[in-house]
Formats: structure tokens, sequence, C-alpha cells
């Protein structure tokens, strides 16, 4: 019984330790492989106790065994009838080599392909494996757990489990912890100690950064995993597109009203170039709403790419999914980068729903905006704080810089188009010719709403066709490429606008998600002449200050908490380990202080079992202070100590490895004896009373 209970803890851990995986893949998609390695290692842990002529092979059979069992639920389309073919064999080389490093590059939950996932249950057949062969070879049950902790530490060093997850994970190692190192019956008091323990730590683990600072993970020491193959950008074939209007790019069916479609985003702007973010992973199963998104609501649409589409794929601000194809996707921009050519997704994403857009707040804390934006051109700081009558950097003054531009340039027709993005354009644009194409509109507008605080950055994409086929389809071409600005307001994310009036064409009756909340806010804002700043806080102070004074003290409550909570399971865990500590220190020494550090122990262990002891006895005088509480065992093991000693200290001879060794097992003879034979509260009191350390 013994046995079977170390090795069932031992593959109880290391299943525990994999599904922690969770929040890379999900717990449904890792479930299956986890739960067939453990039970294909418990069934032939099983079948070599009942064969010990098989035992010099169990290694070998129960890895053959495991991996088999992962083929069957990971790999099965690569076998022939369910036996392993080459393909198989690769697949389970590439999982052990490059799996762990693909899912580092997807956004998670990660998509359930075996290519990536491959190395949890390889990670679980691992630790499971030297385990067994642990639990069977070390002389003690505690080295059998030391696989599964590792499996367990880099789980979380890819992603730290959520606060449900890892109360459930502390229960679940807690009750493979019990089986593996108490030997024999389980005692319940002992399963409740150690689960409460558990439950104790994943509780303080929980509150222990008030802060609520991101945790560590490997994927912050990766560098740009997957850098898009270099093409040109959208921003500079505008131009070129609307010469050649007639071309085809992409089709799309879907019932959501969409009034443009996103290629690139260009936040990065140096005065010459307008560049985008260089950071891309592979798509996972699904992107969640950000953060703040008020009312998110999910919209999908079937798009067929053309050649003429280029890498940059169609996408929303804010995507949550696609299928059919395995693009890169820029966390942050929404941005889809894919194979090229002709090619069928579906495509998912978030749109907020809730009003309000008006008398939202911008968003200062976006990343990339703030960047050296190089030399204005004189006239052109004048300019922007003119076209926003002096207003605050508020949604409302952004509106109001998107209707000076519309009422005050003209968009460009003529057969010699405008090209440029620049400063030297920009200026030209803004002082000098007054007419351009969307791609002057866009840039100029990101250039004075950056220079008014205003966090915006420059979009390319095209707009939405004004009607559909008779099959519900709808033909983007050439001349609907559009480069427009985007704001960011908390609440709605990046907030996309027209200055050159010419994306809003989709006559589709079903709502718009962002673009008619968009269009509502645009039709009430007031005159130029009654726009006015918003009132600021009746306390003076603006509501990031008030926010940050709030987090203080919230942070001081947190902490007191933490105290409060930290100090119980100090004290629980504080005294055993000190105790252990100084027995450890105590066994280093040599010779004659090994021995003396085996009695001072033993001085130690009763005294915490209330048995009088003073400073100045013998181990003679212990053995007589113990006999009327203790059992005969222990005081003879006392007086065999004593002779020892004596043979130690006083022989005249030097204290040798035998002795040393012999005083030490007496030592532990006496521990386990007061252990096994004092009652449950004596046992509570030695171990975790202070008075008694």
């Amino acid at each position: 019984m013994s046995e079977r209970q170390t090795l069932a803890g031992v593959l109880l851990a290391g299943a525990v330790a994999g599904l922690l995986f969770a929040p890379v893949f999900g717990l449904a998609v890792l479930l299956p492989s986890v739960l067939v390695v453990t039970l294909v290692l418990a069934a032939g842990s099983e079948l070599v106790a009942r064969f010990p002529a098989l035992t010099p092979w169990r290694p070998l059979l129960l890895g053959v065994a495991g991996l088999l069992g992962i083929v069957q639920t990971e790999l099965f389309p690569t076998t022939l009838a369910g036996l392993p073919t080459g393909d198989t064999l690769a697949a389970l080389g590439a999982g052990l080599v490059d799996s762990w490093q693909l899912a580092l590059d997807s956004t998670w939950p990660a998509r359930p392909d075996p290519e990536l996932l491959l190395f949890v249950p390889l990670l679980v057949l691992g630790a499971g494996l030297l385990g067994i062969e642990l639990a069977h070879r070390a002389r003690g049950p505690l080295p059998a757990l030391l696989p599964s902790a590792a499996v367990l530490g880099l789980s979380q060093l890819y992603a730290p489990a959520p606060e449900g997850l890892a109360v459930a994970a502390a229960l679940g190692y807690a009750a493979a912890g019990v089986l593996t190192l108490v030997r024999g019956r389980v005692r319940p008091v002992a399963l409740a100690a150690v689960i409460a323990a558990a439950v104790a730590g994943s509780g303080l683990a929980v509150v222990a950064d008030p802060l609520g600072r991101p945790a560590y993970s490997l994927r912050q020491e990766r560098p740009t995993p997957l850098p898009p193959a270099p093409t040109a950008s959208p921003l500079d074939e505008i131009a070129a597109r609307l010469r050649s209007g007639d071309l085809a790019v992409f089709s799309y069916t879907g019932s959501a009203k969409v009034d443009r479609w996103t290629t690139v985003v260009l936040p990065h702007f140096d005065g010459v170039n307008w560049r985008p973010d260089e950071y891309f992973q592979r798509l996972g199963a699904e992107l969640a709403p950000p953060p703040g998104l008020l009312d998110p609501q999910r919209r999908e649409a079937d798009i067929t790419t053309l050649p003429a589409s280029g890498r940059w794929l169609p996408s929303q601000p804010w995507p949550a999914a696609v299928a059919g194809l395995d693009p890169l996707v820029g966390p942050d921009s929404g941005m889809l980068f894919g194979p090229g050519g002709v090619t069928n997704y579906r495509i998912a994403w978030w749109d907020p729903k809730s009003e309000g857009l008006l008398d939202a707040a911008i968003d200062p804390e976006v990343p990339g905006w703030r960047e050296d934006i190089g030399e204005i051109p004189p006239g052109v700081a004048e300019l922007a704080t003119e076209a926003t009558r002096g207003l605050r950097a508020t949604f409302q003054s952004a509106l109001q810089l998107q209707r000076y531009l519309t009422e005050n340039y003209r968009v460009s027709t003529s057969t010699d188009l405008p090209t440029g993005h620049g400063w030297q354009q920009i200026r030209k644009f803004l002082l000098e010719d007054k007419e351009g194409t969307s791609e002057q509109f866009a840039t100029a507008y990101v250039a004075l709403a950056r220079l008014l605080g205003i966090p915006a950055r420059v979009a390319v994409g095209f707009a939405a066709p004004a009607t559909a086929a008779a099959d519900g389809r709808r033909t983007v071409r050439n001349r609907d490429v559009l480069a427009w600005p985007e704001v960011a307001v908390q609440g709605f994310g990046w907030v996309p606008l027209d200055p050159t009036r010419t994306a809003a064409r989709d006559d589709n009756p079903n709502s718009g998600g962002l673009a008619d909340l968009t269009k509502a806010a645009r039709q009430k804002l007031p005159a130029p002449a009654d726009l006015r700043n918003p009132d600021l806080p009746a306390s003076g102070t603006v509501a990031g200050e008030e926010e940050s004074a709030g987090g203080g003290w919230q942070w001081l409550w947190w902490s007191l908490l933490g105290l409060v909570l930290a100090l119980p399971v100090l004290w629980l865990a504080g005294v055993p380990l000190w105790r252990l500590l100084r027995r450890w220190r105590r066994r280093r020494a040599t010779g004659a202080a090994a021995v003396t550090g085996a009695v001072a122990e033993v001085r130690d262990r009763l005294r915490a079992f209330r048995i009088p002891v003073t400073p100045g006895m013998t181990v003679r005088d212990l053995a007589g202070a113990a006999a009327p509480l203790a059992d005969r065992f222990t005081v003879d093991t006392l007086r065999l100590l004593a002779g020892t000693v004596d043979t130690a200290l006083w022989s005249g001879g030097p204290a040798t490895a035998e002795l040393t060794d012999r005083a030490w097992d007496a030592e532990r003879q006496v521990r386990k004896s007061l252990s096994r034979n004092g009652s449950l509260r004596d046992r509570l009191r030695a171990a975790f009373d202070p008075r008694t350390a």
C-alpha cells in the first residue's frame, strides 16, 4: 500500500503541474493528453510491480507506453491505423524541440495544435518517469516530487495561474504531497493540515502584490519573435492604388455594418516616415476584449483576399479570432499579416456598444504616441491651437480638429495626386496647398493632434463599398483605399475618425458599432463658438491625481491585510523551518562537534514534548528525566546515546564517522519515538510552538 500510495502521489503531482499550463491552452485542451499519460504510467507501474522481472526495463517500457498515449491523443492523424509513422516521429521530435517556443510566440489561449502544445504532455511524461524512478531508488520520498515541482515552476514562468486555478492547484498538489510523503495510511488530520497550509499559501500569493504589478513571464525575455517580411507600407501605395481604381482587392460578406477595413496601423513618426509596431505574434484561439472596453459585442465577417491585397490582411481594431488561416497579429494594433495571394478566412472582432462617446475622456496612457516627432515647421503649432480654439486635449477637441480639416481643406481629385507624409509634405498641405489625398489628411491630423496632447495614430485600409451584390458580397477595389486618424478614448479604445468624409458609405441598415457611435458624437458636437473646456474636479486635481492618491491608501490597506494574513502563515511555516535549518547545521559538523550536536538536538526535542530539561543535564540525566513521561524504547535509546558520547568525548581517541553516525541515528530514533507515541496535541505543540524552538 505504501509504495502504491507514493507512486499515486507522484503521478498526481505531475498531472496537476501539467494542467497549470491551462492559461496558455485552456483546461479542456490539455486534460485528455495529461490524463492519458498519467493513467498509462499508473497502469505500467502496476504491471511492473506484478511482474518483478520487468523492473530493469521499467523506464523504457513506461516511456514507450507514454509516448504511444501521446500519439493516440495528439498525433493520431499522422499515424497509419493508429501505428506511428515517420511523420509521427518527426512531429514528436518537433514537439520536443520547438513546441515550447511556438507557444511563447503565440497569443494566449494558443490554438490547440499539436505543434504548439505537445511539450506539455511530454513534460508530464518526463516528470512522471523520473519521479517513479526516484521513488524507487532514493532514500526518501521527497526527491520523487522534485520533477513535478520543476514542471509546476515552468508553468508559472509561462503564465501565472489566476486566483481560482491557483487555489485548486494548491489543493491538488497538497493532496499529492500527502500521498507521496506520508508513508502508510493517510491520517485525516495530516491531510487537513497540508491542505489548509496550501490554501493559506495560495491566498497569500493572491494578496502578496497589492500594487497589481504583472508577474514575470518567459515571454518578457523573448525578442521580437516573428517580424513580418519586408513589404511596402500601404501608406506609400495610396496614390498608386487610386490611379488603378477598378482593380479588386478583396471581398467580404457579413451581417454587421462596417464602414472601413484596416490593413496597417502606423503609430511611430520621426518627422519623415510613419512606421508600424514591429512586434507580432501568432494569433491564438481567441483574443479577449481589451481591458476597459465598454459593453464589447462580437461581430464576424467572411473575407476572400486577392493578389492585389498583399500580405497585410483586412482587419478591425480589436480582432477576436481568425478561422481558416494562421496569421500573425499585432496584439496592440490589431494588424494581421498573412501569406498573401488568394485566401479565405473568417474574422471575428470586438466593438464597443455603449453611448456617451462625445463626453468620454481621451486615454493618454496608450504607448507610442509621445515619441519625438522630429523638427516641427514654423506655423504648424499655431495652426493646431487655432483649429481647436485653444481647447484642452479632450475628445471634443479631437472632433473639432477633424471638423476644421474637413471644412477648410479639399480632397484632391486631379490626375496628379500629391504624395508624401513627412513634415515637408504636411507643412505644404496645411499652410500652402490645402489640398491632398487621405494620406495628407490623416498624417496632418495626427501630427496636429499630438502637438495638442491628443493621443492619435495613422491607420491605412479601405472604405466599405456603398452597395452589395445580389448575393450580399461586397467587393473592395483600389479606389476604396483610405488613410485616417484614430484617437485613443477611455472605454472605447482607438476611435477612427474621417476628416475626408469618404469612409461612411456602407448602406447596411444594421448597427455599425463604433462607426455609428462616432457619427452620432460628431452630429452632437456643439458649434465652434459654443465649445467650452469641461469643468475640472471641485478639488482642483485631475482624475488621475485622485486615483493616484486613492491608490496609495489602497496600497496601505492591502499591505496591512497582507501582513495580518502573512503572520499566521509565517508562524506555521517558520517554526518547523527553523528547526530543520538548526538540525541541518548541527548535522554538518564533524568529529566531537557532530556528537554534541546530536545531544543538543535530542535535548531540544525532549523540551518540545514537555519533558523537564535543564542546560546542565548529562545524557544519562536526560534518560532519567524522560523515564516517567516517555516510553521504554526512548529511555533505552538515550542510554545508548550516553555511551556513544562517553566514547567520543572521554576515551582519548578521535570521534570517528561511525560514532557520529551512531549518535545521529540515536537522535533520529528518539525523534520518531516521541512523535509516534505522543498525543496529537503534543505533536502539534512540538511542531508549531515557538517557545520550544
